[in-house]
């Protein structure tokens, strides 16, 4: 099985409610730093692990400078997610909750194996591929 494994810079829980809004789903799982060790990090709302299902695919997500209790922030690369859809309204919806602040690297075009495809990075840095299937 392959986890796409998302790292955060901090921002972890506000893109767990923007993704459970755009992808309609819910967090299955939320490990905060604080409950490693409660008295010292009280309060701390950043997330050591998380995950969630996007279109039935199990994602982990994490700020990445408390993965696992640690105060490790050498963890810091991309990740590449494709999203197949059923339909173009299916993923224009989901793209016009996640367009704000987003940098496209390869504008919505209909090629010969999909209605539409295209590459953006939303506003936490993450790259997607969004593509009809």
């Amino acid at each position: 099985m392959l986890i796409p494994h998302l790292h955060f810079r901090g921002n972890c829980e506000e893109a767990i409610a923007l993704y459970e809004k755009a992808f309609n789903t819910k967090v299955d799982e939320i490990v905060y730093h604080c409950d490693y060790d409660p008295k010292k990090y009280a309060g701390d709302r950043r997330i050591s692990h998380a995950n969630m299902k996007i279109r039935e695919q199990i994602v982990f997500l994490n700020d990445n400078d408390c993965m696992f209790g640690n105060e490790d922030t050498s963890i810091n690369f991309p990740v590449h997610l494709i999203i197949q859809f059923q339909t173009t309204g299916e993923l224009l919806a989901c793209y016009d909750v996640l367009k704000d602040e987003s940098t496209t690297s390869n504008p919505f075009v209909k090629t010969p194996y999909s209605e539409l495809v295209g590459n953006f990075k939303d506003k936490f840095g993450m790259l997607w591929g969004f593509m009809v299937a």
